[in-house]
């Protein structure tokens, strides 16, 4: 425990300073937890399967925080394309990167690598978009996109994750020889109707359960009347997991359940202390990023890393420049609306992170030929990408003209109030404010506007007409409709 409190104290003070110089969360913590390892200070740490355990646990925190977050009614319209790309665009990336590592780097991987699945293996491990970085990087810098391309990049993450990881369990064992391989022949086509059989049963058990695990979430929700916010979000929390659960239990993608039953219970009306709620999934959709992040740093072994870095340089400027942008080109393809800049920005935000690093962990323990090597090419990979893409989406977004500047964030003193109260902002009392009069009263404020709060210095008064005011004072006003 001892150890842990400094792990942490010492990555959120990395963190901070890192914020200042636009570098992705995920990088820091990865590079603390490394710079801890055995190859750095020399903290030993090589439970491979409660890492395991626990960064899948972490994922699936990450995923329901995503889930709860997301808002159908902006989702709706870029439905098709989200879900094209975390599918189609899934397939597309392993079938390219598989194809390139089987020809060009295959034969530095490892015995596996050699091999036509065990290219694959490691494409699929590579193929998603990480919802991780990708919940942080957008949310963290607010970055406001044009196209409606911010619910697009945040459903496509949250949902490729699951079809990543379902690829990458059936090509484990595939190599593993849980599956029997034969090259040409009926055996093969049998063995490939086989695989497309699990992929779809995986799928379509995950979509089930999740909706059906959603609707009873939201009948309990509206019908279960409990005060405490605390205990709302805990019983969200268990409600998610049975999703997990019960899919995995019949064979299906318990990932995909679980995002599934979070954007419908985000989306019922009937979610009680909604606010208090996702705070709460906020606090520990951090808390899970940044242990899962150390552990997965304390894992890696990074004198290691110089071995594999040409193929793992190769593979992940192909992944970036070639097999992504042709899985957003080819699955967009029927959307001409959709500028071409959209579609290029789309294409750099492929970011990897924690996923791929837990899906190449998850081919350690499972004992696949050359998986250590897998392991080391996945986390040079995605150092390059996050040190590539995630710390230049703002530049490049602004550069192909999506951004959109967002008003400066709302300084609300800690008080939060009810969106259906109205819209809050605040303002600095100027001295020409002042030049009709010191009083509040003075100001006359248009009807719907009203001071709820001012901050002068350190002390916070409650306003009426006759306060008096000075330049510096700092207002809180809320907009809305009053019945006088």
């Amino acid at each position: 425990m001892l150890l842990l409190s400094i792990l942490v104290f010492v990555a959120v003070l990395s963190n901070k300073i890192g914020t200042r110089f636009g570098v992705p969360s995920m990088l820091v913590f990865l590079i603390v937890g490394m710079v801890a390892g055995q190859d750095g200070i020399g903290l030993k740490f090589d439970n491979l399967h409660l890492a395991e355990f626990m960064c899948h646990l972490g994922m699936t925190v990450i995923l329901l925080t995503g889930g709860l977050e997301t808002e159908m009614h902006e989702t709706r319209p870029v439905l098709r394309q989200g879900i094209l790309l975390s599918t189609l665009g899934v397939l597309i990336t392993i079938g390219l990167t598989g194809a390139f590592i089987y020809l060009v780097a295959g034969k530095t991987i490892g015995p596996e690598g050699t091999t036509l699945l065990g290219a694959l293996l490691v494409a699929a491990v590579l193929a998603s978009t990480d919802s991780t970085s990708v919940f942080n990087i957008l949310r963290s810098k607010r970055l406001q996109l044009r196209e409606n391309l911010g619910p697009m990049l945040e459903l496509e993450s949250g949902s490729n994750d699951p079809m990543a990881y379902v690829c990458t369990i059936i090509l484990v064992k595939l190599v593993n020889g849980g599956l029997e391989v034969e090259a040409g022949g009926q055996m093969a086509g049998a063995t490939a109707f086989m695989v497309a059989l699990v992929l779809v049963y995986q799928v379509a058990i995950g979509l089930v359960v999740g909706y059906l695990v959603g609707r009873f979430s939201k009948w309990v929700l509206g019908r279960i009347n409990l005060n405490s916010s605390p205990l709302v979000s805990i019983l969200i929390l268990s409600l998610a997991f049975f999703s997990n659960g019960i899919a995995s239990l019949v064979g299906g993608n318990g990932l995909l359940a679980l995002y599934v039953s979070a954007i419908m219970i985000g989306n019922a009306p009937t979610l009680p202390q909604k606010k208090e709620v996702l705070k709460f999934f906020d606090g520990i959709s951090w808390l899970s990023q940044l242990l899962m992040v150390l552990m997965l740093g304390l894992l890696a072994h990074p004198s290691q890393m110089p071995k594999v870095l040409v193929p793992a340089l190769l593979i992940g400027l192909f992944m970036m420049l070639v097999a992504r942008p042709a899985a957003v080109f080819i699955s967009l393809i029927g959307f001409r609306k959709l500028p071409v800049r959209a579609k290029l920005f789309t294409s750099w935000v492929g970011i990897k992170g924690a996923g791929p690093i837990l899906f190449a962990l998850y081919t350690v323990v499972h004992e696949v030929g050359g998986s250590d090597i897998i392991f080391n090419i996945v986390l040079v990979i995605t150092l390059l990408s996050l040190l590539t893409q995630g710390m230049t989406l703002p530049l490049v977004a602004r550069w192909l003209n999506l951004s959109i500047d967002e008003d400066p964030q709302v300084e609300t003193f800690g008080l939060d109030l009810p969106e259906e109260m109205g819209m809050m902002r605040d303002h600095i009392v100027a001295p020409e404010d002042l030049q009709r009069g010191e009083t509040l009263r003075d100001l006359h404020l248009p009807h719907g506007i009203r001071v709820i709060m001012v901050k002068r210095r350190e002390k916070f008064i409650v306003p009426h007409g006759s306060l008096k005011l000075e330049p510096e004072d700092h207002l809180l006003i809320l907009m809305g409709d009053t019945e006088d």
